[in-house]
């Protein structure tokens, strides 16, 4: 699925627009995939590969070299086809996809430097395509005075936009819901200043 540069304008407008009335920072990270490893497929295809000359031996005339051949062959079509990416993921329980997801959501909070503002008074809006993950982080400031299932709505919004491929427009509308509860607790005042990108961030 992929995000027009049009979508993204979107997206940083509705940062914008948010945060002229909040003095907490919203982050927008969107990931293609968060489970890298390539560690099973490459297993699986070898177990395959070394399985396949022991039936060809019991149930054919192969040569040697042809078995050789074949064995080669469906080690590569397999592996090649095991680490698409699509393919990757589903090979993984929904519980290390999850946790997957989680950690690299973790990891864009820090990387994009939320936890650095001043009054640590920042959320990450993460999305991963591939596990079908959306979680939103706040930072200390914030969580300690607005509990997670005030995100929810937000987050369910982002989970049925992605379902039905809309996943800018799941963006802006949790943006938008964000941005209200942070206008509830953290208003902004004279001294808010905005310390991180207003953009959306695709790796």
């Amino acid at each position: 699925m992929q995000i027009l540069q049009r979508d993204r304008e979107r997206i940083a407008g509705a940062i914008r627009a948010a945060e002229a009335k909040t003095s907490g920072e919203i982050v927008c990270v969107l990931a293609q995939s968060s489970s890298d490893t390539t560690a099973l497929p490459i297993l699986l295809a070898a177990l395959v590969a070394l399985a396949l000359p022991w039936l060809l031996v019991a149930f054919t005339a192969f040569s040697v070299h042809r078995i050789l051949l074949l064995q080669t062959t469906i080690f590569i079509a397999l592996a090649v086809l095991l680490c698409v990416p699509r393919v990757r993921t589903a090979l993984l329980p929904r519980a290390v996809r999850r946790a997957a997801a989680h950690r690299a959501a973790t990891e864009q909070f820090f990387i994009r430097g939320i936890a650095r503002k001043k009054d640590r008074s920042g959320i990450l809006v993460f999305v991963s395509l591939a596990e079908h993950y959306a979680r939103i982080i706040a930072d200390e400031g914030i969580a300690a005075r607005v509990s997670q299932s005030e995100w929810q709505s937000a987050v369910d919004t982002l989970v049925a936009h992605m379902r039905a491929g809309c996943i800018a427009d799941g963006f802006v509308a949790a943006i938008e819901a964000c941005g209200s509860v942070l206008t509830t607790y953290f208003p902004r005042t004279e001294l808010s200043r905005d310390e991180l990108p207003d953009r959306i961030y695709v790796i």
